[in-house]
């Protein structure tokens, strides 16, 4: 992979520049080499024991939006003009990939190999008697994390976007060929460059939403 190509390096800019937009320039594409940096770099996020449950699907061809655009309801603004479609879900299954990510910390130095295999025997018990709410849980508040992440990097990458929640959840995995049962949707992230200058929004007083003890 190539270098990152940031071209915005100013954290209060990416932060409090950041606006919802819903109209993209319909000419402005992504190179998939830009894509996947993008996507390298959101995955820095945290997550539960490190388990990484997002699962993407980035919908960036005529014949994927014609696929998506029944889906997104009023959102199609946003799908027909973008860039891509983000389609983040999160993996039930995830604790499936424990052993290849405990085993690349060990390589990288990150753990020991028995503290590696103490942690696993732990975790893989906490995840066996998991009640399916409990992974549910684990896996909306993981990708919630990698997508509020998507956006600020995107930003960094001089691209826009909007994050969506009302679509077709109960038709959205199968339709781009994931698993169901096991691929909860969470979000759909919009990214593009923006066609129109987005709304600022007003924020509740932090004495509004704050308490000290």
């Amino acid at each position: 992979m190539s270098e990152h190509t940031y071209i915005n390096n100013d954290f209060n800019d990416i932060l409090k520049g950041r606006r919802s937009i819903r109209q993209y320039d319909p000419n402005v594409k992504i190179d998939r080499d830009i894509m996947k940096q993008i996507l390298e770099d959101t995955t820095t996020a945290p997550s539960s024991i490190n388990m990484q449950p997002w699962r993407f699907v980035v919908v960036d061809t005529p014949e994927g939006k014609d696929k998506l655009r029944p889906l997104v309801g009023f959102n199609s603004k946003q799908s027909d003009s973008s860039a891509a479609m983000i389609l983040i879900f999160g993996d039930l299954k995830s604790f499936d990939n424990a052993e290849k990510i405990y085993s690349k910390s060990v390589e990288i130095g990150g753990l020991t190999e028995e503290i590696k295999e103490k942690q696993l025997d732990r975790f893989a018990q906490m995840y066996d008697n998991m009640p399916e709410e409990g992974l549910k849980q684990i896996a909306l508040i993981d990708a919630g994390l990698v997508s509020m992440q998507l956006m600020l990097v995107a930003r960094a990458y001089g691209y826009d976007t909007n994050a969506i929640g009302g679509f077709d959840r109960a038709n959205l995995a199968e339709a781009f060929d994931m698993d169901p049962t096991r691929h909860m949707p969470v979000m759909i992230v919009s990214i593009g460059k923006a066609a129109e200058e987005g709304k600022q929004t007003a924020r509740l007083p932090i004495t509004d939403i704050t308490t000290w003890k």
